[in-house]
């Protein structure tokens, strides 16, 4: 058995799936949800896991860069990119993340990049589950 800790539960009740809405228990998140290329005007699965992946996948750089002692640059940026894709009869992800960190030679970014996949839980659970590439812009 190992040893956790939950830091952290986030809560969201959803109605009518891709055509519903959802709402977090502390009501700091409540949006109207919309399929992928639809006229609504809501966001979709896709847009919202790509906005949460981005954000803790920076996080996660911040964590590589103290650990190889490099400065972030504070203009850095990550666009994610979640495709919904049907291979084969089935519904899939894939992905692609994009990161910018200017003032970085190459190789710097590239571990940081590398070093921050490896740790961030959104690129754990994606690890095998989907293809991901990594990109530096």
């Amino acid at each position: 058995m190992t040893d956790k800790q939950v830091l952290y539960t986030g809560k969201t009740h959803t109605t009518g799936g891709r055509q519903g809405a959802s709402r977090s228990s502390d009501g700091n998140l409540d949006i109207q949800l919309s399929p992928p290329g639809g006229n609504g005007t809501g966001t979709n699965p896709e847009q919202l896991f790509a906005a949460g992946w981005s954000a803790c996948f920076i996080g996660a750089m911040g964590k590589a860069a103290g650990g190889l002692k490099v400065k972030l640059p504070a203009d850095l940026a990550v666009d994610a990119e979640v495709d919904l894709v049907l291979q084969e009869g089935q519904y899939v992800l894939q992905a692609r993340l994009n990161v910018s960190l200017p003032g970085l030679d190459r190789e710097t970014a590239r571990a940081v990049v590398d070093t921050a996949h490896q740790t961030c839980p959104y690129s754990k659970l994606t690890r095998g589950n989907i293809d991901v590439e990594l990109n530096l812009a």
